[in-house]
């Protein structure tokens, strides 16, 4: 099949559209017709057209990848994910995340670094941030030494009750409301409990 024309598109990627002498079209990224030597007038044998479609899905999918991974960290199992459930094949999708492990763009020990430390920086407590790190699909090996950044919980405790409080006594059911809170924030009850002993000295918190 001949390609009749090579039309620029609006495409925010910058992608081309194909046309073919029959009309139809397809859209690919500049550097598949540097790859393959498209131009205007060639002749495109039919049992070339699928290695042509083929060399067009796979620059694809690395341009997606490149796009996620600019956007936010991600570990290799949550860019093959993203870039399946985007429509991309199992195939596509692996040799994209191969593409970058050699170029060094994928690195899921930082990554799981990064997530503690976010969850640190939220006022975040251990239960709270395993949590984030499954939900990035984390490799369980590399959670320990991840979570091993985080400090003793007292102080993010104290700030939340600070801001809850307000220099306030609390009485037992605003210290049910706030232990509520720090629980779902990932904090462990005895954390929880010796800090509102310091803020409500007269309550008694059974375990």
């Amino acid at each position: 099949m001949k390609i009749k024309a090579i039309e620029s598109t609006r495409s925010p990627q910058g992608k081309l559209r194909l046309r073919f002498e029959d009309d139809s079209t397809m859209l690919v990224l500049p550097s598949v017709i540097a790859e393959l030597g498209l131009y205007e007038g060639i002749e495109i044998p039919d049992a070339a057209m699928e290695s042509v479609l083929a060399t067009a899905a796979e620059a694809s999918t690395k341009e997606r990848a490149v796009r996620i991974i600019a956007a936010t960290p991600v570990t290799q199992r949550e860019l093959y994910h993203r870039l399946v459930q985007k429509g991309e094949s199992e195939e596509n999708a692996q040799k994209a995340i191969d593409w970058l492990l050699e170029l060094r763009l994928l690195d899921d020990r930082a990554v799981a670094c990064s997530v503690v430390r976010s969850g640190i920086a939220k006022g975040y407590g251990e239960a709270r941030i395993k949590q984030m790190l499954f939900e990035k699909r984390v490799p369980k090996e590399l959670w320990q030494e991840a979570l091993e950044q985080i400090p003793p919980q007292d102080d993010a405790i104290d700030s939340f009750l600070q801001k809850r409080f307000r220099g306030k006594i609390p009485d037992r059911a605003e210290c049910r409301r706030a232990t509520d809170a720090l629980l779902r924030r990932g904090h462990r009850w005895s954390d929880i409990k010796s800090a509102l002993g310091r803020y409500a000295p007269d309550e008694e918190f059974e375990d």
